[in-house]
């Protein structure tokens, strides 16, 4: 029987554009883009060249101050481009791909019969190793940390984020998701995190992990919102944290013996023609994948991720190694309102009450990217601790980040936060201030001190 936490901080925002319950076709696609910076705390180092071939499950670039972590290729062909930006970083690879596709054997495994250390290194041989990400810090962790535990959340409660146990529901991932479970529970003792709605589900029955239910607003999905109720981290120490859609990634290379990176992608927002899920390989084209299903009457902002915490869609962009969906909602650069915020409204969302929306909980809302309101001197409120159910203070540990006071930094719990964990906070902010872009800038600061 899962243990049961209940959170009452947080909100729920109801958007429109849900994704529903059905499959939606995909065209096949020649060229794919891999890119490091869905890793986030790697030196990206290419071991490969323009011209070169490749399988599926070939490593096409490591981390520069680890080269035992490699990362892999969902596909096999040939590297057609190395694309940089400003100061030579690497944006993305670009492969196009085979007609037939070739995969490298790394061999089928039984888990139950693995060390922990074998699992560890066959992740790293198949260059998945770098899909597990650790506290403190928010970042790819690396195969000389020792975690005290691993933390797995199959709870998805952002705005317009996929369901994974309708991800899940096919028997070859349920089959490869539990493999994965059993492998990683080698290394350390795995919590498995979950929501009231799939109390009694296939994911209450999995084995070899501890699971831990939590019933309660967004975030509590949030693998750090979990951590911190179950078992807090403190300085020196180190969890690994791995997204589920990974760990049937992993699970499918132990039980076939390759590397697939097929998630299933929730399509979802108020701006799609159709909405569903599509079964795609990690960095096939997002245009691809949205191939005539995007409206066109107005301006659309297209999101890899959920509308808090993913990142816009700007040129080429494949589909992230950790995106669950993609979603669009209206970009509102072409919006003109009359009298503006001052008028009485039932369409729009209000977190303290302003409008008459709040009468009404259960309304979907199409919402647009506007701020609507300018930057201004940070105001405590108490705003962050609404929505932030952490046993830290979110609006002085946003002042320490911001002075540059470490110390006081860690004082406040900085080891224990990833900038999701402000996406909510972020999104009901009065000053309109970019938390979680401080919060990661903050994070790579004290990592490097502590270097």
């Amino acid at each position: 029987m899962a243990n049961v936490i209940k959170l009452r901080r947080g909100l729920n925002i109801n958007l429109a554009g849900k994704a529903k319950e059905e499959s939606l076709p995909l065209d096949s696609s020649e060229a794919f883009l891999v890119s490091p910076d869905d890793f986030p705390g790697l030196t990206p180092k290419v071991v490969v060249r323009e011209g070169e071939h490749v399988k599926a499950g070939s490593v096409l670039f490591v981390d520069k101050h680890c080269s035992e972590v490699g990362f892999a290729s969902p596909v096999s062909g040939t590297v057609e481009a190395i694309v940089r930006g400003e100061r030579r970083k690497i944006l993305y690879l670009k492969i196009k791909a085979d007609a037939r596709q070739e995969y490298v054997d790394f061999g089928i495994k039984d888990v139950g019969a693995l060390s922990g250390d074998e699992v560890k290194n066959h992740l790293l041989k198949s260059g998945l190793f770098g899909y597990i990400n650790q506290l403190p810090y928010a970042v790819s962790t690396r195969p000389d940390t020792e975690p005290k535990a691993i933390f797995v959340s199959a709870l998805r409660d952002m705005p317009l984020q996929g369901d994974f146990l309708f991800e899940v529901g096919d028997e070859s991932r349920m089959k490869d998701f539990q493999t994965g479970l059993t492998a990683l529970s080698k290394i350390a003792k795995v919590y498995l995190g979950i929501g009231s709605v799939q109390s009694g589900s296939v994911l209450s029955e999995m084995k070899d992990v501890e699971i831990y239910e939590f019933n309660g607003p967004c975030p509590a999905g949030n693998v750090g919102v979990q951590i911190n109720h179950i078992s807090p981290v403190n300085k020196g120490e180190v969890v690994w944290t791995v997204d589920p859609s990974s760990v049937i990634i992993f699970g499918r290379l132990f039980n076939t013996g390759q590397v697939d990176l097929r998630r299933l992608v929730a399509i979802a927002g108020s701006e799609m023609k159709r909405t569903g899920y599509v079964d795609a390989l990690i960095g096939i084209p997002v245009e691809t994948i949205l191939k005539d299903n995007v409206k066109a009457e107005r301006n659309v902002r297209i999101i890899n991720g959920n509308p808090l915490t993913g990142r816009v869609v700007t040129g080429n962009a494949g589909l992230g190694a950790h995106t669950s969906e993609i979603t669009a909602i209206p970009e509102g650069d072409d919006v003109n309102e009359f009298v503006g915020w001052i008028m009485p409204r039932f369409k729009t969302l209000s977190t303290s009450k302003s409008y008459f929306s709040w009468l009404m909980p259960g309304k979907e809302y199409v919402l647009d990217a506007r701020i609507k309101g300018g930057k201004r001197h940070m105001i405590m409120s108490g705003e962050y601790d609404r929505v932030l159910p952490m046993d830290i203070y979110g609006e002085y540990l946003i002042k320490a980040i911001i002075s540059g006071n470490i110390e006081r930094q860690e004082e406040l719990g900085i080891y224990e936060v990833s900038p999701e964990d402000f996406a909510l906070a972020e999104f009901v902010d009065s000053s309109k201030l970019p938390l979680q872009k401080i919060v990661r800038e903050g994070l790579d600061t004290l990592r490097k001190e502590n270097a």
